[in-house]
């Protein structure tokens, strides 16, 4: 596999399509804090990080549902910057998702973060997944 964020994407994704409370995934770091950032700006209910089942570990994801409503907290997952196409972005043109209602999350020097975090600290980089 070369896209190992679009599968990530892809299995949250299905998981919420299908309605389903916790899906496992491979682990790797940029893996790990794309999971911690959804964590803190509230699109999961939980995670948990397994080492011990094979080599690289698991990633554990409780996916969020409204109480009464049912409808997943996120609503669109979209794959931006692509192994064969890459899209980086300056930090005066880090892009805006759904007028500032989503988050984009971008790969940079100072590490993995969303696209509000990278205008406050003054960096571009690669963006690599819309969320919304």
């Amino acid at each position: 596999m070369t896209d190992t964020i679009s599968d990530y994407l892809t299995r949250v994704r299905n998981a919420i399509k299908a309605n389903h409370r916790v899906v496992e995934i491979p682990a790797s770091r940029m893996k790990k804090e794309i999971t911690k950032i959804l964590f803190e700006k509230g699109y999961i209910l939980n995670y948990k990080f397994d080492e011990g089942t094979n080599a690289q570990g698991v990633i554990k994801i409780a996916l969020k549902y409204h109480p009464v409503t049912k409808l997943p907290a996120i609503r669109g997952l979209q794959r931006v910057s692509t192994p064969g196409l890459r899209k980086y972005a300056g930090s005066s043109a880090l892009p805006r998702v759904m007028n500032g209602l989503g988050i984009a999350i971008v790969s940079t020097s100072h590490g993995v973060m969303t696209d509000k975090e990278a205008r406050k600290e003054n960096v571009g980089g690669e963006v690599l997944c819309y969320i919304y």
